[in-house]
């Protein structure tokens, strides 16, 4: 086993962990909107983890929701840590996944060349 496998393990067992506690409504903040945990990736530490989550909406819902999601830093890092049963508990981190808006955006441009030449 390589060392580098436990943060991607560890990883995806927050994900999971944040998964619940949003499928549970446990986070209560009413700027944080629907959203989705695309992926988190964890420092070879252990020591920090950065959530990416998506959400459809405008740029100001986004940041409403950002500030939500910073407000609730502390909670999350506490259920989080019980849940994952981890010994540190790791700073967490927001961040906007683009990913999903630019593929979006990409789909939508192929089928507009596709519309156009007939396909």
């Amino acid at each position: 086993m390589t060392t580098h496998s436990r943060p991607e393990r560890v990883g995806q067992e927050i994900q999971v962990a944040l998964g619940d506690l949003l499928s549970r409504g446990e986070l209560r903040d009413p700027r944080i909107g629907y959203i989705t945990i695309t992926g988190v990736k964890v420092s070879p530490d252990l020591r920090v983890a950065r959530v990416f989550y998506s959400m459809m909406g405008t740029a100001e819902e986004r940041s409403e929701t950002q500030k939500g999601l910073e407000a609730a830093k502390g909670f999350v890092r506490r259920a989080v840590t019980a849940a994952v049963n981890l010994r540190v508990s790791p700073e967490i981190f927001f961040s906007f996944d683009e990913s999903i808006g630019e593929g979006d955006k990409i789909d939508r441009l192929l089928r507009e060349v596709r519309n156009k030449e007939g396909w």
